[in-house]
């Protein structure tokens, strides 16, 4: 019995060391499958990754407005300077024509490039030269003094060539030689250089809708001209234009609003004033801020003046009466 006993002790061994084998295998394999974990975890934590589920982060979208004022530079201001000047009445009497006649080269009619030849360098100096042309220019009628003046062409000629291009025809003397003078003198500005302005003559209502603008430098100016009376002549129902007077200020107003529209400046010319007087009137202080609009040349009948008023935010001048004409205090001018 003992030596069976002997013998059966030694598998008891065996099947402990077995043992522990196996418990040592199982923590091996654990601690691998710890480690694959871990490993994944970290893979998982740090590697950039999207969720479908998540919802697309989100993006400042500027306005197109915006976009196109980032992508293009604002564009910056030009500046155009324009030197204007402003001439008041070329009245002609009859010893200015008289001299322009002798003066006159063999076979020409007339020349009265001497009458302006002391103002050439001032004129040359300005972009833009406007003048009120006081009497009517033809070549067509016989030259008249007053009352009732006829001016020979070439003085309006001469008048370019000293560097004039926009011309006033609204005054008191418009009217002077009824529906042939007023013919005359159209037909007369149809034959100037493309480059000549005139306003102030209007083929009836149908007219009124037509502003006379020219373009300097890129500039539009816009040409408007009225005058207070005529002397007492009324217009006739032959005449093929007319003036529009200063009463007919509604008349006056559309037309001011239509050359804003179309203009970057409007220049007005009006006629009006006393003889002999330099005082500006209240009904001018009033017209001039009906009309308001940016400049308003005041043009007082034939006789020096030199005040300015500023309205606003626009200004007016009283720019000077006779220019060229036969002064009083002249009386054998020649």
């Amino acid at each position: 019995m003992a030596k069976h006993a002997k013998h059966a002790a030694p598998p008891r061994c065996r099947h402990s060391a077995q043992k522990h084998t196996s418990h040592k295998g199982v923590a091996l394999y654990t601690l691998g499958v710890l480690l694959v974990a871990v490993s994944a975890l970290l893979f998982l934590r740090f590697w950039p990754r999207r969720s479908v589920d998540a919802a697309p982060p989100a993006v400042e979208v500027e306005s197109p407005a915006v976009s196109e004022e980032l992508a293009v530079p604002e564009p910056q201001p030009v500046v155009t300077t324009l030197r204007f000047s402003a001439t008041g009445d070329n009245l002609i009497h009859e010893p200015i024509y008289s001299q322009a006649a002798r003066r006159a080269a063999e076979g020409e009619g007339y020349s009265f490039d001497y009458c302006y030849m002391n103002l050439l360098d001032f004129y040359a100096q300005q972009d833009i030269n406007w003048i009120n042309q006081e009497t009517l220019c033809s070549k067509e009628l016989a030259p008249s003094t007053y009352p009732c003046f006829s001016t020979p062409g070439e003085c309006a000629e001469a008048l370019y060539r000293a560097g004039f291009r926009v011309f006033s025809l609204s005054n008191n003397h418009t009217y002077d030689k009824g529906a042939a003078g007023i013919a005359a003198t159209l037909r007369f500005w149809e034959t100037m250089p493309e480059d000549v302005i005139t306003t102030g003559l209007w083929k009836g209502e149908a007219d009124y809708g037509r502003i006379p603008i020219q373009t300097v430098d890129g500039v539009k100016i816009a040409y408007l001209s009225y005058t207070e009376h005529t002397n007492g002549i009324p217009r006739n129902s032959k005449m093929t234009a007319n003036i529009i007077y200063t009463s007919q200020q509604d008349v006056m107003e559309q037309q001011v609003r239509a050359a804003r529209q179309e203009a970057d400046f409007v220049v007005v010319g009006v006629h009006w004033g006393v003889e002999d007087s330099h005082n500006i009137t209240q009904a001018q202080r009033t017209l001039a801020g009906r009309l308001g609009r940016r400049c308003d040349h005041r043009n007082p009948p034939a006789r020096p003046a030199g005040r300015r008023m500023a309205h606003r935010s626009r200004w007016t001048e009283r720019i000077c009466g006779l220019f060229a004409g036969k002064f009083p205090e002249h009386p054998k001018q020649a």
